[in-house]
């Protein structure tokens, strides 16, 4: 704007800073400083080496005998916004498909799912639910603001005191399940982790079948001003769930009682 006041005006610099609001040492440092060359080699030099920070470039570019004062390379690197932490994919390892088979009995496979929604105020939630595959019980549906993988074994642990172990879980591959914490705890239980193919998430169809019977009765049918209410609705949801209501794939029968009938 200085710029364009001097030449189309004949005015002095600092007459033209004066009718800009500008002060005349900050036009005085911007215009002196053409950062074009330090950018074009961090540009080079975080495209070859996107893993290092400010610090290494600096030694390189030193190395180099290029004498740039380290304020400046600093500047220029944080201008350029390359000391934002990159995300790197986290590769998955190979998942084999199997086939989604009806367990002989209790626990010898659960299937487990998270679930998103959001209270009136907008505030976002998570709903986890476990059930045993066999005769398609709900074991647990927790909701809260955030469940990490903690949050996952201590309830697991819970359901266990009263259930009994799992032989496997049927899981996707979601950073809950994933997570060295979970993957080490089911290494000590002696439980089977059975991830399901990324993309595919009918492999998983008994709970998502369930998720879906859920989401119609509970978290479409009710609006929501707390997590207590949540929790206090899919708790009689699950009891009803549970003892009274028929399933087609039980014969008509509720799972505690086809579990009784076993």
């Amino acid at each position: 704007m200085v710029e364009y006041i001097t030449s189309a005006h004949q005015v002095s610099i600092v007459r033209a800073c004066g009718i800009a609001q500008l002060s005349k040492s900050v036009y005085y440092y911007s215009s002196c400083k053409d950062d074009s060359a330090v950018i074009g080699k961090l540009s080079s030099l975080a495209e070859k080496y996107p893993r290092r920070g400010c610090d290494k470039f600096y030694d390189m570019i030193r190395a180099e005998s290029i004498i740039w004062n380290y304020k400046r390379v600093r500047r220029v690197y944080c201008l350029m916004n390359l000391n934002i932490r990159r995300k790197m994919k986290k590769r998955l390892p190979a998942r084999m498909k199997e086939p989604l088979l009806v367990p002989a009995s209790i626990n010898k496979s659960w299937s487990m799912d998270f679930m998103s929604d959001a209270l009136s105020n907008g505030r976002k939630i998570r709903v986890f639910n476990v059930m045993d595959d066999y005769n398609r019980e709900a074991l647990a549906i927790e909701a809260s603001s955030s469940i990490p993988s903690v949050s996952v074994i201590n309830i697991l642990k819970d359901v266990m005191d009263w259930r009994g172990k799992p032989e496997q879980i049927r899981v996707d591959n979601g950073p809950e399940f994933t997570s060295g914490n979970f993957t080490d705890w089911c290494k000590e239980e002696n439980i089977k982790l059975q991830y399901i193919q990324p993309g595919k998430p009918m492999q998983n169809g008994f709970i998502e079948r369930f998720n879906r019977t859920y989401r119609e009765e509970v978290l479409d049918a009710y609006i929501f001003e707390d997590l207590s209410q949540v929790r206090d609705l899919s708790q009689d949801w699950m009891e009803d769930y549970n003892k009274l209501r028929p399933h087609e794939s039980l014969k008509g029968n509720s799972p505690e009682r086809f579990k009784s009938l076993a």
